[in-house]
Order: C-alpha cells, then structure tokens, then sequence
C-alpha cells in the first residue's frame, strides 16, 4: 500500500521514540495534523496545542532539557515559521536538542512570495545546527533520521525540515527507515586525547587552590556523577554558571554557587583566589567571565568541552580537551586522581559561603524580598523539583537564591530570551509529570508568555507559577538608575492587568502574599493546592538585584 509523505512522517517519528509534539497548526500542515486522525497517530503520539508556536517552541525545549530526549514543534509556513525564530535561537545558544518541522507552500511556488510563504530555512541558517528544504518524498526517512542524529550528537541544538505542502502530498510504495547515519564531515569527537588526560591530573596533583567550573555543558552530558566524583576524589571547590546552576546541592561543601557578574560573592571569590581553572561544559561567556583575559593571565586553564569551536574562542586554555564531558571525566577519574590537600584552600573560601547562605535579607513594609521567599520555596521543594525560571530580575535572585537539591533548573542562559519559563515549565511537565513543576517569572516576563495559561488549562496540568509583581521591567529599571543613563523610562507597567482575575479567567486559581511574616503559610497553601496555582509575589520596584 502507496504511503503518503506526511504518514511517512509520522511513522519516521514513532521510529525515533517521539511520544509527544507541541505544535500550533495551519494550512500548509494540515496534511501532518491529518495523519493524528487519518491513521491513529493521536493515541501513539500525544499532541499539546500552545496558544503561540513561539510557546511551542519553548516547550519542545523544555521538554527536551528535562528529558535529555530531542524535543519536537510542529508549525506551518510563513508567519507560523517565523514565530518559532526566537524559540530556535534560544534552543541554539544554550544547546538544546530540538527538531523543528514546518511546512512550507508548494514547491512550484517557493520564491514567488506564495501567500504566507518565507524561506525559513535561510533565515534559521545563522542560529540553528543544521535545516533541511524536503524535495522528494523519497528523502524523508534519512533526513529525519539525520536531523535526530545532528540535533542529539556532538553539541546538541536545534534541527529544522521545511517541507512543501506539494511534497507532503506525495506517495511512496514502500517505507523504510535507516538503521544508520553517514553525514559526510559530520563525526563529532568522544574520547579524549590521552596525552592531554595525562597532562590534565598532572596539573591538579600540582595545583594548590584548583577550582572547576561547571556549565551546561555537563547536563547536555549526562556527566553530572562524573563532575561529583571528580570535585568530591580530590577535594576540589565548584563554582557553577548560570546553565550548570543546578548540578550541585547548594548545601554541598565544595558549591561555591554561581559565578559571574550577576553570581554569588563566594563564587567569585574562588574564581579570583584559584590557581588552576578547570572549566568543563561551559563557553567561558561574557556574563559568567567578566575578563577573561585577566583569568587567563593569573592562572592556568584546563578546557573540556565537546566543540572545538568553543575552546580558545573567549579565553586560551593551556590545556584544551575535545570530546564528550562524561567520556573524558571518565577517563580522567579512571587514570588515577591525585588525592590533592585542599584543606586551607575550602578554609578560605568557608567563611564567604557560610555569609552569603546565612545572610538576612532586606524588608520593606508591604512587600517581600525576593530571596527572602526563595529561600523558604526551596526548602519546601521535592528534592527532584524542575524550575524553570524566566529572564529579567527574577533569573538572577532565583539562581542565587533558590536552595537547588538534586531537581533540575531550566532557564533562557545565553539568548536571554522572556517568555522562556511558562512554556518551558509546560514541556518539562509534560515529559515529567510525576516530578514537582515550578514556573518562576517576573510580570513583564510572565505577560510575554501568560496566554500559555490556556494550555495548561487544556492539557490539565499541576504548574506551579510564582510571580514576582513590582509593576516595573524591574532589571531594566534596575541598569537605567546607573551611569550612563539617566533615570528609568519606559519601563512601567501600567497597563497590567488583575493577575488574579487573569488567573480565574483560565479556571486557575491564585494567592497574593505581601507580607514575610505570612510567607511559610502561603507557601505551603501554595504547593499543595490541586492543580496549577499562581503565586503573585508582591515585591517593592526598588529592589536590585545587588540588595
């Protein structure tokens, strides 16, 4: 029996292991969202309609980073592919394993600006891995399978196949899905250089305050036993960038916290003090390395990291490491570590964490401090909690803030982008239902995303959501009060609505806390509400991120 290319499709996908796609449907994909009803594909694959493909896209993202598992996002031409822009280049800074498909007008059409056509795939080409443009229905069982491959492998991100109503239409006599890959110039490195290995424990046995750092890197790896098992053999203090912010328990006594200009004082204390950098899974970035070069001239680095292109891009390293971060831990650890004295290297930096998590934390009649109620949600989570927090002030009191336990922290590191949590939380749920979910946004992050309140409702799922209201776009208000600028403009948000009403428009219920003292009880209301609950979080629109 003849099989169309949009069933071929779909079984490509089945043959991937796909169990859901999130996706907003249109003209030029109505023959992919046919197949859901055509031929059962809807009890095989479960499909969450989002109220933007912008919030589809970062779903698919969120899923993929809870799971490890390649994210999917469904959306149709022109201005359905336009919309799933932002969340690509989101997946593609903070290497996220998405494969995006769009379809595209016909093929006869394509450059004759057809009604809602755009050449999708030349505007993605500078911020995603890789994008194919689908010809012949004879090409999709590779290409998908090649599209599974690039996104997982080597450096993960994201993977887009544009494919033309015209072609989805198309039939194959016989379906045949590849067992294997071959992409010429395509074969990213595993094992590490044994040489460099060596050269590698050489310089921790010789290291006297050694420091790794750790990025995202090491969750994209799978690695994170390995970078325990390393920091805990030879005693070795961890700092963290934003990416890698939960890989450690905040009560482990060798978690610095959080580096970089909006990190922890600890943190960058250690990265000021240390006489060998071991940076693993991270790029060395501008937010996380404020001058690179002046760590370069006061120590040695060590650099692992699975694309080449990274190492030496920000900071030299004296000894670079190419190859996958679990891979080569792993060789390290199996080559004997040195068991190192760092005895007055943690008393240095002990009394710096043993301040910053005991501080006391500012407060303002009618409001609550941020950290102040971080604190408190932390300790109430389930030790395997996902948060996915937003951009904009509340990423920077959540990262420093929030106790983290062996759960999971999502966040938009690298393109910055707002309206990231909502519909991450949506797909990290999604993939994990049995795991406690926590939303965190500021009101100018959540109103970029809050109309996804529509598919948590349809896909009745229990997110948590807590909203930190200073009617302000509090970072932004924050960077405008110091020079060069002027004062803040632009920035209030006057417009807002009733957050509680919004809620309760949804069918979604809501609490209100501005007092500290009533904090714990609204809190524990709070997690133990059925289903999704919003927390609006009070918080005066002064506050900074430096308070």
């Amino acid at each position: 029996m003849r099989m169309k290319t949009a069933q071929i499709l779909m079984e490509c996908l089945l043959e991937q292991g796909v169990d859901t796609v999130f996706g907003y449907p249109g003209g030029t994909i109505l023959n992919v969202y046919d197949e859901f009803e055509l031929h059962g594909y809807k009890d095989k694959i479960r499909h969450i309609l989002t109220a933007h493909e912008q919030g589809a896209s970062h779903a698919a993202d969120g899923y993929a980073r809870a799971t490890g598992k390649v994210g999917v996002c469904f959306a149709t031409s022109g201005p359905g592919a336009t919309n799933l822009t932002t969340g690509i280049a989101t997946a593609y800074m903070d290497s996220s394993p998405v494969v995006f498909i769009t379809c595209n007008v016909t093929e006869e059409t394509l450059g004759k600006d057809a009604f809602q056509e755009v050449d999708i795939t030349g505007a993605v080409a500078p911020f995603s891995k890789h994008s194919y443009l689908v010809k012949n229905a004879n090409d999709i069982p590779r290409v998908v399978k090649e599209a599974f491959h690039i996104a997982s492998t080597g450096r993960p991100g994201p993977v887009l196949i544009d494919i033309p109503i015209d072609v989805q239409e198309q039939t194959l006599k016989k379906f045949q899905y590849p067992e294997t890959v071959n992409i010429r110039g395509y074969k990213p490195s595993v094992k590490g250089n044994d040489l460099q290995i060596k050269r590698v424990v050489e310089a921790i046995a010789r290291a006297k305050q050694p420091l790794i750092c750790a990025g995202g890197g090491v969750w994209l790896a799978n690695a994170r036993d390995e970078l325990l098992e390393l920091a805990e053999s030879c005693a070795i203090p961890v700092v963290k960038t934003m990416m890698g912010i939960s890989l450690m328990p905040t009560d482990h006594p060798l978690n610095m916290g959080m580096i970089g200009a909006h990190g922890n004082h600890c943190a960058n204390q250690a990265l000021a003090k240390a006489d060998l950098l071991i940076m693993v899974g991270t790029r060395a970035a501008d937010r996380a390395m404020v001058d690179p070069k002046e760590i370069q001239r006061r120590m040695a680095t060590i650099h692992i990291d699975v694309d080449p292109a990274e190492i030496g891009k920000n900071m030299e390293a004296a000894i670079p490491l190419v190859g996958d971060v679990k891979v080569i831990l792993r060789q390290i650890l199996d080559r004997g570590v040195p068991v190192t004295d760092s005895t007055a290297w943690l008393d240095q930096l002990k009394d710096y964490r043993k301040a910053e998590l005991n501080r006391v934390f500012p407060r303002r009649e009618g409001s609550v401090f941020p950290g102040t109620l971080l604190r408190k949600l932390g300790a109430k989570l389930d030790d395997d909690a996902v948060v996915s927090v937003d951009v904009g002030q509340n990423q920077i009191f959540t990262c420093k803030y929030l106790p983290q336990k062996h759960g999971r922290l999502l966040t938009s590191g690298g393109l910055g982008t707002m309206g990231y949590a909502l519909p991450a939380g949506i797909g990290a749920k999604v993939a994990a239902p049995e795991r406690q979910n926590i939303v965190v946004c500021g009101d100018g992050s959540f109103q970029m995303a809050m109309n996804e309140l529509s598919a948590i409702k349809a896909a009745d799922l229990d997110v948590k959501i807590v909203l930190f209201q200073n009617n302000t776009l509090g970072l932004v208000h924050q960077i405008q009060k110091t020079a060069p600028y002027h004062g803040p403009f632009g920035v209030a948000l006057d417009g807002s609505p009733d957050f509680t009403a919004l809620a309760g428009a949804y069918g979604i219920p809501s609490l209100t806390v501005d007092d500290e003292d009533k904090v714990d009880e609204v809190l524990d209301q709070f997690l133990h509400t059925k289903g999704c609950c919003l927390l609006i979080v009070k918080v005066h629109p002064d506050v900074g991120t430096n308070d």
